[in-house]
């Protein structure tokens, strides 16, 4: 299928750009800044569900690394504010995959002096192509187990797009040990945030589709769940220590989300 182009127009807001702003970083635009404003309007747990997301990755890629993980593809969550992959596994290698050029340049700049860390210009809507990108095959090798990290992005991916279709590309291109990590909004929070999520994004550069904890469940096919499983996104392992504070702001339970194991 043609996509569309991966041009950059710094008028409209992009979601990753929303995501930096509610973390208190500094990858974003005045569009972004207002559209997020009006996002934290209507929709006011955004801010701590952004966060309670960078928690989950935190201890997701922990439990991966004490699994003997020791190199992560992170596919559409840009490089926003703090508790990245390659700051909780610094004798990893990673692999950062994004789409919009903001934040791609921003990366590579803060990354310039990670040897170890790569940055892919791609988009999650053809994971044929990045799974085959040269820098990407440079730098990690698909023959060994790899942590991939699809975390607050497949709601950004319409049902036309084929979001079980771009996992089980992925998970094909696996070696078998390889985990994946996804979270990802769902309407079972309720008919009102669905109402307010459709309103909030709307004008944003990518979609929000929810969906129910079937689907997302059935997403993990080919995997197997680790404990606890498919849980909210608080109840991952909540015993492990996170490195984002919550001291202003309640966690969320907006999101699904759960890490599988290839066979």
């Amino acid at each position: 299928m043609q996509r569309e182009s991966l041009g950059f127009d710094p008028r409209t807001p992009s979601v990753a750009r929303i995501y930096d702003y509610c973390l208190g970083g500094k990858d974003h635009f005045p569009a972004d800044r207002a559209a997020a404003e009006r996002i934290l309007e209507v929709a006011p747990e955004l801010r701590a569900a952004v966060r309670a997301n960078r928690a989950f990755l935190g201890r997701a890629v922990r439990f991966l690394t004490e699994c003997g993980i020791d190199q992560f593809l992170d596919i559409g969550t840009g490089l926003p504010a703090r508790g990245h992959v390659h700051e909780l596994a610094p004798s990893a290698r990673v692999v950062y995959v994004d789409r919009d050029p903001v934040v791609l340049v921003h990366a590579r700049a803060l990354l310039a002096r990670q040897g170890a860390t790569t940055v892919v210009r791609g988009d999650l809507r053809e994971p044929d192509t990045i799974v085959k990108d040269p820098e990407l095959l440079r730098a990690l090798d698909l023959d060994r187990p790899v942590g991939v990290l699809l975390t607050a992005v497949l709601h950004h991916v319409t049902d036309a797009d084929g979001p079980e279709e771009i996992v089980a590309t992925l998970r094909e291109a696996l070696a078998p040990g390889s985990h994946l990590v996804l979270s990802h909004a769902t309407g079972d929070a309720g008919a009102a945030f669905a109402e307010r999520a459709t309103e909030v994004y709307r004008g944003a550069d990518a979609p929000l589709t929810l969906r129910g904890r079937d689907r997302i469940a059935g997403l993990f096919q080919g995997f197997e769940l680790v404990d606890p499983g498919l849980v909210w996104l608080p109840e991952w392992r909540p015993e492990e220590a996170d490195l984002i504070d919550f001291a202003d702001g309640p966690q969320t339970s907006l999101f699904l989300c759960g890490v599988g194991r290839k066979g």
